[in-house]
């Protein structure tokens, strides 16, 4: 399905029944990436998978793909599908765009799960390394991106003992185009630093770490485990930044028991 979202139409899915809970998968890939945990919850819950703007089958649109616009096409999405209150998921940039949903629409935000991500804004070096990144697909295509990604999205296990979860991303991030990676980037770069809006997050929240995630270290998540009051902290063995597909049977099963325990049902 898909959803008419200012200059562009996010394509989403709806899987499974029951209190509603929306997932954001993480750059440069799409709604598939849950595709390992969504046995755990679908048979209770509702499953919201949309593919961000610039990924997968939702065009970029006009202009950067900033948090701001992310955020309000997850809004919209949820007004589409008449969801006044959920769970929220995000993974990377996934939960950079939950801090701006939190910002702008915390009332609809039931509890969050905050995975491989972090609430700081980009370092000098990391918005350097970003604008590189769009100039090297440019000139050589997305294809230069994904060969520089993949090392550092997946852990160290992963990439040494599963060839096939190493060629399932690949394949979604081979659907990224140059103008989707570039939109995204830019709107990456452009995000606001959210260490502050940790403290006022009130609401159930999940903090996931891979174990070995080289991008969003554990200190990442402990930072925000210290900023967000009364909120948990997991760690993924044998997982990086793309722990939900590297360990998908423990990852789904981290989110059914985190969720269940919300009493939702």
């Amino acid at each position: 399905m898909k959803l008419k979202s200012d200059s562009t139409e996010i394509f989403y899915i709806v899987q499974g029944n029951g209190p509603p809970v929306v997932l954001l998968h993480p750059f440069p890939v799409n709604h598939e990436f849950w595709k390992g945990c969504l046995p755990s919850l679908e048979h209770r819950y509702k499953l919201v998978l949309p593919d961000l703007r610039g990924h997968g089958d939702s065009p970029p649109g006009d202009g950067p793909a900033t948090m701001e616009r992310h955020a309000k096409d997850v809004a919209q999405l949820c007004d589409e599908l008449k969801i006044g209150k959920a769970v929220f998921i995000g993974v990377s940039i996934g939960g950079y765009i939950l801090f701006e949903f939190w910002r702008k629409f915390r009332e609809r935000v039931a509890a969050l799960v905050l995975s491989n991500t972090r609430a700081s804004a980009d370092t000098p070096d990391g918005l350097s390394n970003r604008q590189r990144s769009i100039e090297n697909v440019r000139q050589r295509g997305p294809s230069a991106l994904i060969d520089e990604l993949l090392p550092k999205l997946l852990g160290r296990t992963t990439l040494e003992t599963r060839a096939d979860l190493v060629a399932q991303a690949r394949a979604m991030m081979a659907r990224m185009t140059g103008a989707g990676i570039a939109a995204a980037q830019s709107g990456m770069g452009a995000r606001p630093d959210s260490i502050t809006t940790l403290k006022t997050i009130n609401v159930p929240t999940l903090i996931i770490a891979g174990e070995e995630d080289t991008l969003t270290p554990l200190h990442d998540a402990e930072v925000m485990k210290q900023g967000i009051s009364g909120s948990s902290l997991a760690v993924v063995h044998r997982a990086g930044h793309y722990a939900a597909l590297e360990q998908p049977e423990y990852y789904g099963k981290l989110l059914r028991g985190y969720v269940d325990g919300l009493n939702l049902v």
